[in-house]
């Protein structure tokens, strides 16, 4: 048995900017994305390959978490285009309808909760596939337990691929993007270090404590690595709260037993929840 936990809001931002024409429900308003996650989800079920049976799907609601705190500059949902930031209560009114477990995240974030899950379940499936392309969850990823799916790539993502790609095992990744920063969730990194540098760094020192403060020490070559060093000294502090923020939290409170994830059709609410968007149960492509 395979447990899928899946990034909503990732499908619900693929589903709003995909090329595909604009759902209007019967109040006129634009519902594509929702529609979309929907089609999406069941679109995973029927694929042969995933094998998929026992889902969770993980919503960011609101965009902010506990994160805004420590840092200014963390993301918002600033700039967000209104029609996307409208559907958020909507996407997971039509998931639960759907029949999935929801995970509706308000002080901790999506992310958090994919990786709760993975810790929490891992031992009791086959293998947990974690369904984003999100960077941030390499860190979730344990030998072939827990491994990370690209949907859109159609790319699974292992310790052996995150050793092979960025030269890091999983427990780095909070210090590597805290580095290289991570502009999806408004960590800006350090001036001057890009993946290379702070992979072969990483690679000698695996944290940030253990990078020494004279460059002229370091055991491995990096181009410019006095400026680097600088950088990371005058930053340490910073560097150091851009790890926090890069680090996933694994005690999410998470209500559902494995038993409670498993997809058994959609609820006797779908065909109600089809009528309020204006949309035909046949044309979802239910399983």
């Amino acid at each position: 048995m395979r447990l899928h936990l899946v990034d909503g809001t990732f499908e619900l931002f693929r589903a709003h900017f995909a090329p595909r024409p604009t759902h209007l429900g019967p109040d006129g308003r634009d519902l594509k994305a929702t529609v979309g996650v929907v089609m999406s989800l069941f679109s995973l079920l029927r694929d042969r390959q995933e094998r998929a049976t026992h889902l969770a799907v993980a919503f960011d609601n609101p965009i902010t978490s506990f994160r805004n705190a420590l840092f200014d500059g963390y993301k918002t949902e600033g700039g967000m285009d209104p029609v996307l930031r409208g559907q958020f209560d909507d996407v997971e009114r039509a998931v639960a309808a759907a029949g999935f477990t929801v995970w509706s995240m308000k002080d901790f974030e999506a992310d958090d909760a994919l990786a709760s899950g993975a810790a929490n379940f891992m031992t009791q499936v086959e293998q947990v596939r974690i369904l984003t392309p999100d960077k941030d969850l390499g860190q979730a990823l344990v030998s072939e337990r827990v491994v990370q799916v690209d949907r859109i790539r159609r790319r699974e993502l292992t310790v052996e691929t995150l050793k092979a790609e960025k030269g890091l095992r999983p427990e780095q990744v909070p210090d590597f993007l805290a580095l290289v920063g991570d502009t999806a969730d408004g960590i800006p990194g350090l001036e001057g270090w890009g993946e290379k540098s702070a992979s072969a760094v990483l690679g000698a020192y695996p944290h940030l404590e253990d990078i020494p403060a004279d460059a002229t020490t370091w055991s491995v070559v990096v181009r410019g690595a006095a400026k680097l060093s600088a950088q990371l000294e005058a930053h340490r502090a910073d560097a150091v709260l851009y790890r926090t923020l890069a680090t996933l939290r694994r005690d999410v409170p998470l209500a559902q037993t494995l038993e409670q994830l498993e997809w058994k059709g959609v609820s006797a609410g779908f065909p109600s929840w089809c009528a309020s968007v204006g949309v035909e149960p046949g044309s979802l492509r239910l399983p």
